[in-house]
């Protein structure tokens, strides 16, 4: 096809812009056009039948499509076929013809140009010869040095002997900038267009040359660091079948040196052991089960922190003033922590070395959340030592204290021996939560463990069964803690310093939330003191209908929902910047209220009678009723009463029958049942007759929960005495004391929190043993023993005269 076929130029044909190159003479190339100006060109030109000129854009062109963006040179060819393609491009195949220069525009839409076609000066001499040899061998070397050129492409370069036409081929091959391509492109004189394209090949040359050598030396580099890794691995196998690893002995080595490191801690039979193990260890095949049996024993114990002791001296003035800071209240227990150190802190003084005083432990006893774990956690702060905790609740594996025999599979050293690992001291705090509920099963007794444990006597030599040599336990202050000091045996009791933390008192409570608690929280759910405030009444009564607990551990739970509420409040609300808790918005933050201890009605009645009983989470206060139906003497007991409650209402029965039969107790013969014969006959009843007349059926309301215990007795007694007689009993007087047979009030326990139970359910009397009043009511907050009359009682007569209406 030639140019000549389509007219004479100058002349005015479509443009369609190219950004990516420079299209060449003789090229047929695809061109993919996407923007209307492009398509519109090439369709005028189809219509047409013309010719049209592609130009290239100028690299700083903004992306409009005018004639001020493009190269004011290009290639005049024709559309030989135009394709629609699905994705709205369309595809053309340009066939170029010659070079062309764009005079001036002609129009925008679509674009068309004035074109002229550039005319180079052919020269043929043998200078220009010369040249063209230089620029073969050029190409040559630069294709020797780049993958530029194809075999076929070299071939034409060398047999061709149209000097423009291989300045073209080679331009359309190699990397030309568009400033470049375009220099070349519009030079029409043929020797410099020569002269310009070897200097480009010189440098393109020297580049890939530089390129070639950098590729060889990384590649050299990959294949050796390729080859070093190969043989490296290649080593490992054979020092593995051989048995002789060197990181193996690399890391041998490096136990070696902490073993050699700790020896003078260390005691000799510990590091005989150790060495032992160390000493098989080297021995064993690194694939053997043994080997990382033994392995896992060296890591742990080497992390054993023989010798390792905090320093810090003991002063009993930084404890007393720890407890306080962190406790309200609690005095009594504090006095015994403080007196328990001061002791400790005489022997440092004197230099006394006495491991059975130092190995002492303390056992704090009370309901679920009185404080009994964070009394430890503030020794532990004042003393400046780890604290490790222990949860012992539900034990039954002796092993998780001593530690597993390493003959079993998973083996690993006891919950002490990790403890001591963790703490990384020999003489951190220990606490040994829930002791009372370690339990025995067909694994071993784990309290037979604990003996040997915290036995001043032998805890220096405690032997782990996985370490197989004993550790030194006299540094370590264990402390325990338990619910029910009852369900722990005797002998591990006997090891024990018991303290006593029991019930708070309302008031306590509201002083603990107000000075602890609610900061705390407040703290804890990022907000501000001054976005919550809630009233003295509102934060009692919190403490009054909302929580049912001796401890303050649900207490903590309802501020923090209450926090949670507050700063939801804060977020969503942006004009929220303070919440206030009153009496009259309480209920709106919580859902229900939970009636601790019913308030007394002060309504005296028959049959009923306020008991007062201990239970896990404080005192409660039980309404002991009586009923009495016609029948022969028979007595029924409801409730989910233990064995021991259901022998004191027998043993009450017995003492009022005596109390009626010997006229202490006055029996109404007014209302006696009668047979009609007896009617008629007008026969007197004697008063005595009164409990073979009646059956009486005794229920403690809450029948779902178990109780048990002797401290009934007396409330009983007074319930029974109370039916028969037809008396009332007031509702203002509770009661608590196991009755003997023959009338005595005995001593109980929990005294502190039945009392408790009864200021908050508004008593204004209670009736104790008298032994109790002599030796327990110095332990009564002073609160309670303001608010209630409080009178001890040796006889069951002097409770009915207190009781009976």
């Amino acid at each position: 096809m030639q140019l000549s076929n389509y007219g004479e130029f100058p002349a005015d044909i479509p443009v369609i812009a190219e950004d990516e190159l420079f299209l060449y003479p003789f090229m047929i190339s695809p061109l993919f056009l996407s923007d209307e100006e492009n398509i519109s060109a090439a369709t005028k030109a189809i219509e047409e039948n013309s010719l049209v000129i592609v130009c290239t854009t100028k690299p700083s062109h903004s992306g409009k499509r005018d004639f001020e963006s493009l190269y004011d040179a290009g290639v005049i060819g024709s559309i030989m076929r135009k394709v629609a393609l699905p994705d709205g491009r369309v595809k053309v195949l340009f066939q170029g013809l010659a070079r062309a220069k764009s005079m001036y525009e002609v129009s925008a839409n679509p674009l068309i140009a004035h074109v002229s076609v550039m005319e180079p000066t052919e020269v043929h001499s043998l200078k220009v010869d010369a040249i063209l040899e230089v620029l073969r061998e050029k190409v040559r070397t630069l294709s020797g040095v780049s993958n530029y050129f194809p075999p076929d492409l070299l071939k034409t370069i060398e047999e061709n002997h149209d000097h423009n036409r291989i300045i073209d081929l080679i331009c359309s091959t190699v990397k030309l900038k568009k400033e470049q391509a375009y220099n070349l492109f519009v030079e029409l004189d043929t020797e410099k267009r020569f002269l310009d394209l070897i200097d480009y090949l010189i440098d393109e040359i020297e580049a890939n040359k530089l390129q070639k050598e950098i590729r060889s030396k990384v590649h050299t580099h990959i294949e050796k660091v390729n080859k070093e890794y190969f043989l490296k691995e290649q080593l490992k196998q054979i020092q593995k079948e051989l048995g002789t690893d060197n990181s193996r002995d690399e890391e041998i080595e490096e136990y070696r040196k902490k073993l050699e490191a700790k020896k003078e801690k260390m005691t000799k039979d510990a590091y005989k052991e150790i060495n032992k193990q160390l000493e098989r260890y080297s021995r064993m095949h690194p694939d053997s089960s043994d080997s990382s049996m033994t392995q896992t024993y060296l890591e742990w114990v080497l992390d054993i922190p023989f010798g390792e002791i905090s320093k810090k001296s003991l002063h009993i003035d930084n404890v007393e003033a720890q407890l306080d800071k962190d406790h309200f209240s609690l005095e009594k227990p504090k006095k015994r922590i403080v007196e328990y150190f001061a002791v400790k802190e005489l022997l440092e003084l004197r230099g006394i070395n006495n491991k059975k005083s130092a190995g002492a432990i303390l056992c704090f006893s009370g309901p679920p959340g009185v404080g009994k774990t964070s009394l430890a956690n503030s020794i532990a702060t004042a003393l400046k030592r780890p604290l490790i905790r222990i949860a012992l609740g539900g034990l039954e594996d002796v092993n998780e204290l001593r530690g597993h025999r390493r003959t079993y599979v998973g083996a690993m050293p006891g919950r002490i021996t990790q403890g001591l690992i963790d703490a990384k001291k020999m003489n951190p705090v220990i606490v040994l939560d829930e002791i009372d509920k370690v339990s025995r099963s067909q694994r071993g007794d784990p309290t037979a463990a604990l003996l040997e444990i915290l036995d001043p006597e032998q805890n220096n030599e405690f032997r782990d069964y996985y370490l197989n040599f004993d550790l030194d336990l006299s540094n370590v202050i264990f402390i325990a803690t338990a619910n029910d000091v009852g369900r722990i045996p005797a002998p591990l009791r006997d090891r024990m310093e018991f303290i006593s933390v029991s019930s708070y008192t309302p008031q306590e409570k509201f002083e603990i939330a107000s000075r602890y608690l609610l900061p705390q929280e407040i703290k804890k759910h990022g907000l501000k003191k001054s976005e919550l405030n809630i009233s003295k009444p509102a934060l009692k009564e919190l403490i009054h209908s909302y929580t049912r607990e001796a401890g303050v551990r649900n207490l903590r739970r309802r501020l923090a929902d209450l926090s949670r509420k507050v700063a939801k409040e804060i977020l969503q609300h942006s004009d929220v910047k303070k919440v206030s808790v009153t009496l009259k918005n309480l209920k709106e933050f919580f859902d229900k209220s939970v009636f601790e201890i019913e308030k007394t009605d002060k309504v005296a009645v028959v049959g009923v009678v306020n008991g007062l009983a201990w239970t896990a989470v404080g005192g409660d206060v039980l309404k002991i009723e009586s009923i009495r139906i016609k029948g022969k003497g028979g007595m029924q007991l409801t409730g989910s009463l233990g064995e021991v409650m259901k022998e004191s209402a027998r043993i009450a029965m017995s003492v009022v029958k005596t109390l009626i039969d010997t006229k202490k107790l006055k029996i109404s013969t007014d209302n006696l049942p009668m047979t009609f014969k007896e009617k008629e006959d007008g026969i007197v009843i004697d008063p005595s007759e009164v409990y073979k007349r009646y059956d009486l059926h005794i229920h403690v309301p809450d029948g779902a929960t178990p109780k048990d215990g002797p401290s009934a007795g007396i409330a009983m007694v007074s319930v029974i005495s109370s039916i028969l007689s037809s008396k009332k009993i007031r509702s203002e007087v509770a009661m608590t004391g196991e009755v003997s047979l023959s009338g005595d009030v005995l001593p109980i326990g929990g005294l502190k929190e039945k009392l408790i139970a009864a200021h908050k359910a508004g008593m204004t009397k209670v009736l104790i043993p008298a032994k109790n009043y002599e030796r327990d009511l110095e332990d009564i907050p002073k609160e309670v023993q303001d608010s209630i009359e409080i009178i001890g009682v040796t006889r069951v007569e002097e409770v009915l005269k207190q009781v009976l209406i």
